[in-house]
């Protein structure tokens, strides 16, 4: 199971996991994301390759206009998953 919904802050809260069942709803919702945007990972349990992806993907097109992604929350085991894709020079970590 998945979800994605709007944090207190404005930003998005991810919870469950984030998987190739997952991957189209989380497409769209990172598709609306226009500006710089807080992904609060503390209910994500799991992300497969495609999540990364994606994330990759949505990162890539708001550092276009100067925005970007702050991942926050994060379990040591997602931050571990991050590092070894490498992801920890491209997003912003709080």
């Amino acid at each position: 199971m998945f979800e994605i919904t709007q944090g207190d802050s404005g930003g998005l809260v991810l919870r469950g996991r984030l998987d190739a069942a997952s991957a189209p709803e989380a497409r769209r919702a990172f598709e609306e994301i226009t500006t710089t945007c807080r992904l609060d990972f503390s209910g994500l349990d799991y992300i497969a390759s495609v999540g990364l992806g994606l994330l990759a993907a949505a990162q890539k097109r708001l550092m276009a206009s100067g925005d970007g992604l702050i991942l926050g929350g994060l379990n040591p085991h997602l931050r571990e998953v991050f590092s070894l894709a490498g992801f920890e020079g491209i997003f912003e970590f709080d």
